[in-house]
């Protein structure tokens, strides 16, 4: 991470340190929903205090989620057909989610099709999840015995698809070798980095995996963001410093708007038009790269693991090197 850029001129200055224990607490508007029943952002941003910084999470929800028909029709067709499992014939021999969303659209199905011995016929099947919130929600669907659930450790696309490389060859060794292709269940927006690794010409044809995706769910941004991106902003206006941090490219363009950062003739932000107070966080290198490619806009920070914690640190890393920068 490059050293943060010299505090803006119009950025304020006076007022307690950020890390002096009288300075109030730092807005933290977070872009998407509150989870319930508990939320982890929430719990540790609010705590009492990180060293003597403390921290105020305000949600701010961006993405409806709506689950498409046709793809999860084409789900419940092979499941009840059980043509996901380890036989010769089945289509597919494991599924892979990134997604909450996706496990939602999931547990539908499965909840639709309850009632039937032994659905949904997944007994035998590897289901690979990138982080531990997308296997919490998998770990929830009911089946006797429960999914195998593996990967959760990796936390991204990019180290999963590895991890699945390695884990499915071993699973499915026989001496057919036989691998059928992995149903990957994904929203209209995603990226390709796991069906790319897994079928990259690069490797060997007996190491390649085919993957199929299939489009369970949409997202879009909500009509009500825009005001209520615009009431957080009015209400944390007289702080010194406050943080947006965004969790998606979806809405980035509103976000910008509300912040007064996109140019109208360009649709791009200007370099210097920053207002000095506003500091930006992602969760992580894919919704970072979008607003640098999309907006030619570099936020501050950029997760190093996509969790609470990695948000946490990244933003007081950074004022911590901020603080360091306006002592010298």
């Amino acid at each position: 991470m490059p050293p943060p850029p010299p505090p803006d001129s119009r950025a304020p200055l006076s007022g307690p340190s950020p890390s002096s224990p009288s300075a109030a607490a730092v807005p933290v508007l977070l872009l998407k929903t509150r989870s319930a029943p508990s939320d982890a952002y929430h719990e540790l941003l609010s705590a009492a205090s990180h060293g003597r910084r403390r921290f105020d999470p305000c949600f701010v929800p961006v993405l409806s989620h709506r689950i498409e028909d046709a793809g999860t029709a084409r789900l419940r067709d092979l499941l009840h057909r059980r043509q996901v499992g380890r036989d010769d014939g089945c289509a597919y021999g494991g599924l892979i989610f990134t997604s909450q969303r996706a496990v939602e659209a999931f547990a539908q199905v499965v909840h639709d099709g309850k009632g039937q011995p032994g659905w949904p016929h997944l007994q035998d099947v590897p289901v690979y999840s990138v982080g531990p919130a997308t296997t919490r929600a998998l770990e929830a669907i009911p089946q006797q015995p429960p999914l195998q659930i593996f990967g959760q450790h990796c936390g991204n696309g990019d180290a999963l698809a590895r991890f699945i490389l390695e884990h499915y060859t071993r699973h499915r060794l026989d001496a057919r070798r036989h691998r059928p292709p992995l149903l990957f269940l994904v929203g209209e927006q995603r990226r390709d980095v796991i069906p790319r690794t897994l079928m990259d010409a690069a490797l060997p044809p007996d190491e390649r995996i085919r993957v199929d995706e299939d489009v369970v769910y949409g997202s879009g941004v909500m009509d009500s963001f825009p005001d209520d991106f615009a009431s957080c902003l009015r209400r944390t206006d007289d702080a010194p410093v406050r943080w947006v941090v965004v969790f998606s490219p979806t809405g980035c363009d509103s976000m910008l708007r509300g912040l007064g950062l996109l140019d109208a003739a360009t649709a791009k932000v200007p370099p210097g038009r920053r207002d000095g107070q506003t500091c930006i966080a992602t969760i992580g290198p894919t919704t970072r790269a979008h607003l640098v490619k999309t907006f030619d806009f570099e936020p501050d920070v950029c997760a190093d693991t996509p969790s609470p914690g990695g948000v946490l640190q990244a933003i007081v890393d950074y004022m911590d090197r901020l603080k360091d920068s306006r002592l010298q």
